[in-house]
């Protein structure tokens, strides 16, 4: 998980603790509570019909033998 993604979830389930009264072994509800409502919202800041846009993957270097045997073939 993206680290600032888990920063968010992590402090709006803080949030939802304190707000229920400090109640414990809840962790689980709440955090879960919290990642909903947070990857709910980030996906409806998506413009209708776009994907996100995804990094391109670099290309991987080819080794000299791959070289060496596609010249040959």
């Amino acid at each position: 998980m993206h680290q600032n993604l888990e920063n968010f979830i992590r402090e709006r389930a803080y949030e939802i603790w304190t707000s229920r009264g400090c109640v414990h072994d809840q962790a689980d509800q709440h955090w879960l509570a919290a990642e909903r409502e947070i990857l709910t919202a980030s996906t409806t800041t998506l413009p209708p019909g776009k994907p996100a846009p995804q990094k391109k993957r670099p290309l991987t270097a080819r080794s000299k033998m791959t070289k060496t045997l596609a010249r040959a073939g």
